[in-house]
């Protein structure tokens, strides 16, 4: 007898069972047509919420244990970087297994620093991924450098390796890969480019905060890597970034760029004065205070949402029309700043991605659409336009119409537009109950998807 997946099981019980819903070992709300009307039927449509609580709180400050040393910072008056920025530097560099550590305001200016001492400037091509938060572009921006988008793996959501090979030109200076999401970007093709090509890698892991790839931390692969901190990062100050190397000389750069250009390292006692052009995005004393105190529960805090990730993906990688991200082979830990999966709604009888979305909510699990397409948002046109872009470079470069076609990037269209949904990092802080339930909640919709598009047809959600 042929065995059937779960896969073909839910589309054969769903779509002919009027209401049947799912057994399964994971699903807490839904078994063999024994539940109430109200736990079968969809919260959107007036059932019960499949998630009936609340979600772990983020950010996490730990009162009275964390307030003393907050206090004893502010107290002392010494609020400009000093001891305790040091100490963050050296912690945070310790716990990547890099040499050294800077700390920035934030992670935008982490990536702008970077660019900027690895050389990167007027003249110059970087080509990064398209699926990505706008401080990403906008730092080649800043630097007077041209973006250039090279596609994503729809299956990974990371930016392909091949369509960066694709975009390569002789104005081509660097490769900024975005470990987006959280999740590594497929490193070793990236590097192997890189080489043969003579070209820097700096690593935008400002959302990966401990992910490895071949049992390396990420931001540590290439020649530089930058980390942000804000908020919402799985390490939260607030704001704050960092940029982290092996490379004395670039990382002494940086800290005179990041200080007004004053000397540093291998410059300090040889030079006086400013002797570059820099900027003031120094860290305060209280970030760092607030960063070492939260570095604490990070690497359990980590472990736990790698652990939940792998867990979830496993109950939901059998509905029909919702594909977790696919992690590359050498990916050794995930850190799901952002945990992804794929929406068809022909799986879901036409359902828009909007509306799984409001069904989803109202099951009690927050969820969004994440990013939008980033390579047609005006700022870049409005660069193009400035006095120092057309003073640099020749109008045939910034011809904004070809500019788009060249940077066409349909599979990350795709991604933005239809298929993307986004849970937040805090949601796998919880327990493997929660993780049931959100798949619960994905499989109530499914298996009622029918119904909540004949009531929305109707007017009535």
């Amino acid at each position: 007898m042929k065995k059937t997946t779960r896969r073909e099981f839910f589309k054969t019980t769903f779509r002919a069972g009027a209401g049947i819903a799912v057994a399964s070992v994971a699903s807490p709300v839904v078994s063999w047509g024994k539940e109430t009307e109200s736990a079968t039927l969809p919260a959107i449509l007036g059932g019960s919420r499949s998630h009936a609580g609340g979600w772990p709180a983020w950010p996490v400050w730990k009162s009275p244990e964390f307030d003393g040393k907050l206090l004893e910072v502010m107290r002392s008056g010494v609020w400009s970087r000093a001891h305790n920025t040091d100490a963050f530097e050296a912690r945070w560099a310790e716990m990547l297994g890099a040499k050294r550590c800077l700390s920035v305001v934030n992670g935008t200016n982490s990536l702008i620093t970077a660019l900027a001492q690895a050389g990167i400037g007027v003249g110059d091509e970087v080509i990064t991924t398209p699926y990505t938060f706008v401080a990403t572009v906008q730092a080649i921006l800043m630097n007077g450098a041209i973006p250039v988008f090279a596609d994503v793996d729809r299956e990974t959501f990371q930016i392909d390796p091949v369509q960066i090979e694709r975009k390569i030109t002789k104005r081509t200076k660097a490769i900024l890969p975005v470990h987006i999401l959280g999740i590594p970007a497929d490193m070793d093709r990236i590097m192997d480019i890189a080489r043969r090509h003579g070209l820097i890698v700096i690593e935008d892991a400002c959302q990966a905060h401990l992910a490895s790839y071949g049992g390396k931390p990420v931001g540590t692969i290439g020649f530089a890597g930058c980390f942000s901190f804000q908020n919402s990062k799985n390490l939260p100050i607030g704001e704050g970034g960092a940029i982290v190397s092996d490379d004395d000389d670039f990382m002494d750069r940086c800290f005179s760029y990041h200080n007004l250009g004053f000397p540093y390292g291998s410059r300090a006692g040889s030079l006086s004065g400013a002797f570059m052009v820099g900027g003031k995005v120094r860290f305060s004393e209280y970030q760092a205070a607030i960063g070492l105190l939260e570095l604490q529960d990070l690497e359990r805090a980590s472990a736990l949402r790698w652990e939940n990730g792998q867990y979830l993906t496993s109950k939901i990688a059998g509905i029909p029309g919702i594909t977790p991200a696919r992690l590359y082979p050498k990916t050794t830990r995930a850190v799901y700043h952002l945990f992804p999966f794929r929406y068809d709604k022909e799986q879901f009888c036409g359902m828009p991605r909007a509306l799984f979305l409001r069904a989803l909510e109202a099951e009690g699990v927050p969820c969004s659409s994440g990013y939008t397409p980033l390579q047609t948002q005006p700022f870049i046109r409005a660069a193009f336009e400035s006095k120092l872009y057309r003073k640099v470079y020749p109008k045939s470069l910034l011809k904004y119409d070809a500019y788009l076609l060249k940077n066409s990037c349909p599979e990350s269209d795709a991604l933005c537009d239809e298929e993307a949904v986004w849970l937040t990092q805090n949601m796998l802080l919880a327990g493997h109950r929660e993780m049931d339930e959100i798949a619960a909640a994905i499989e109530k919709v499914y298996s009622n998807a029918g119904r909540i598009m004949d009531a929305s047809k109707k007017g009535e959600i």
